[in-house]
């Protein structure tokens, strides 16, 4: 409220304070970014950051006197803000997630919006056309690309016949291997837990070879899973495709 009292008229809350309104989880905020006009003469201060813009947003929510930006342009102005590639991973990973953005909106806040500190965002939506809907996803596709190995389909949808077997982290079609990233960050609750693993059944009975790595495993022991998956490509070329169908992730 201050912040909008300080801004002026037509003032719009973004970034961190924004998607807090929406119910993100977010880290504790130091700041207030709030979009102005260009020709605002208003300056940061305090813990207020002013933001000029030529763009301001054509729609916003008004929550009584206080109005803040969509979730796409939100994090779009939050992403540019943050120096580390993990954390707009982790930030865009948890919108397209909690259903609050979809990659669509977020491509045109990048293409639309300003570009300096869009580097790490056009990255990470990059790897989510991929298919990657993770922060550990994303860096299991570094691994996989730095290693040389071929390039995986990722949130692969499988099926037998008609009938969905599993949605893969990673699939490698040609030698019938599936890499999975065991991590309670993304498996919330026993329930969920249980779910991973009668999927890993799935996948073995129709002749899946299905790798697991844990977080932990891809950042500190890279070697360990890079030769872990060539041997399972190899083993899985030498035994020949399982019948299974894959189709890409949907955005």
């Amino acid at each position: 409220m201050a912040a909008l009292l300080y801004a002026g008229p037509g003032s719009v809350i973004t970034g961190y304070a924004a998607l807090r309104r929406f119910g993100f989880r977010v880290p504790d905020l130091r700041t207030v970014d709030v979009l102005v006009p260009s020709a605002s003469g208003r300056r940061s201060t305090g813990f207020i950051r002013v933001v000029r813009t030529v763009r301001m947003p054509r729609f916003s929510c008004v929550s009584g006197e206080i109005r803040f930006a969509m979730a796409a342009r939100a994090v779009a102005d939050a992403a540019r803000s943050l120096p580390k590639l993990r954390e707009v991973r982790a930030l865009v990973a948890g919108s397209v997630q909690s259903g609050w953005c979809r990659i669509g909106d977020l491509m045109r806040e990048l293409e639309e919006g300003s570009p300096p500190g869009s580097a790490h965002l056009r990255r990470v939506l990059a790897e989510v056309a991929d298919g990657v809907r993770s922060t550990v996803e994303a860096e299991l596709r570094d691994l996989v690309m730095r290693a040389g190995l071929p390039k995986p389909m990722f949130n692969a949808r499988l099926y037998a016949g008609k009938v969905l077997i599993a949605v893969a982290d990673a699939w490698w079609p040609e030698a019938g291997v599936a890499a999975e990233v065991d991590s309670r960050e993304w498996h919330l609750s026993a329930e969920q837990w249980e779910q991973t693993m009668r999927r890993h059944a799935r996948m073995t009975a129709q002749g899946i070879l299905v790798l697991h790595f844990t977080p932990k495993q891809i950042r500190t022991e890279p070697a360990q899973v890079v030769a872990a998956i060539k041997a399972a490509l190899d083993a899985g070329r030498a035994a020949g495709q399982p019948r299974v169908r894959a189709l890409p992730a949907t955005a």
